[in-house]
């Protein structure tokens, strides 16, 4: 379903992110993490895509999975990365025939690998990726007459590249002029950073829905992780007092963990975000637990 039609029937989405798994065992181990959510009737799910597309393939195998084995909506990432135009034309043609109806657009990570030049890619920005989308669309190459929904990422805290905040939103509502139909977020730990973003959205003329991005924390391990890959997220002393306290019970951790995002999305639904993007880390557990914590069945069971 297009991601429009998707925002235009629910007040508040609920969605879900999963990475493609390299190995036969991790796939059979993901796709039972899906099958365990799939109940829980996501308005879509994204997948992501590797450093300089190192998992194109893998990514593409989960989101035709998704879609054929599946009652869900997949959204595959995409990113500028390593990417010449023919290359990201064909990925595009790939997925229109396939009856993909969204795209996440990114600029994504820089491979490891020594030699790379960001200047010999073709899109140097996300801005740039959807402009190509928007062409593409227009070409009618897809079989919704509006071509793709297209999502760009927001960073409720400052994008770990970008210190010039003012610079930055310029940057985001580029995309959003360039043809984006909805914001991601970047995950974030204090709903007071994602409200003052939004506000910024929208004192910078910013219109298209919000979604917000929360990972619970459910390890020590994890938490780690993801101070390391978020580049910048800061962790309220409140949540990291709570995770000292649990000395290294791995169970208190996520409880702990679980309990503070299930904070974080009531005070988000009662400030009527416009959705909420759980990052799972190919996990259900703490997903389903939040769920039960919001009194939610499922994506459907809002009430008004």
């Amino acid at each position: 379903m297009h991601i429009q039609d998707i925002f235009a029937s629910n007040p508040t989405t609920f969605s879900f992110e999963f990475f493609p798994p390299k190995t036969p065992e991790a796939a059979e181990s993901l796709f039972r993490t899906i099958l365990e959510l799939e109940p829980y009737l996501p308005h879509f799910v994204s997948v992501t895509y590797g450093a300089g597309g190192s998992t194109r393939e893998l990514t593409h195998d989960l989101v035709l999975r998704l879609k054929t084995q599946t009652s869900l909506d997949p959204i595959p990432h995409l990113t500028c990365v390593c990417h010449k135009e023919p290359e990201i034309r064909s990925i595009l043609e790939r997925y229109a025939a396939e009856g993909i109806g969204n795209i996440l657009a990114l600029k994504g990570d820089a491979p490891r690998t020594p030699g790379y030049e960001c200047g010999q890619d073709d899109f140097h920005h996300a801005a740039d990726l959807v402009k190509f989308i928007k062409r593409f669309n227009e070409s009618g190459a897809h079989p919704d007459r509006r071509g793709f929904g297209i999502g760009v990422a927001g960073f409720p805290e400052g994008h770990p590249g970008m210190p010039n905040r003012l610079l930055e939103l310029d940057y985001l509502k580029a995309k959003v002029d360039a043809g984006a139909d909805y914001i991601v977020t970047q995950l974030f730990f204090d709903n007071h950073d994602f409200y003052d973003f939004r506000d910024r959205c929208e004192l910078a003329g910013i219109r298209v829905p919000i979604i917000a991005g929360i990972m619970p924390v459910t390890s020590l391990g994890g938490l780690k992780r993801m101070a390391e890959l978020s580049g910048g997220t800061h962790f309220p002393a409140k949540l990291l007092r709570a995770l000292q306290r649990c000395g290294s019970d791995p169970e208190m951790v996520a409880a702990v963990g679980v309990h503070y995002a299930s904070e974080q999305c009531l005070d988000l639904l009662e400030n009527e975000v416009r959705g909420i993007h759980f990052y799972t880390l190919n996990k259900s557990d703490a997903t389903r637990r939040i769920f039960a914590s919001l009194g939610l069945r499922n994506s459907r069971a809002q009430g008004t």
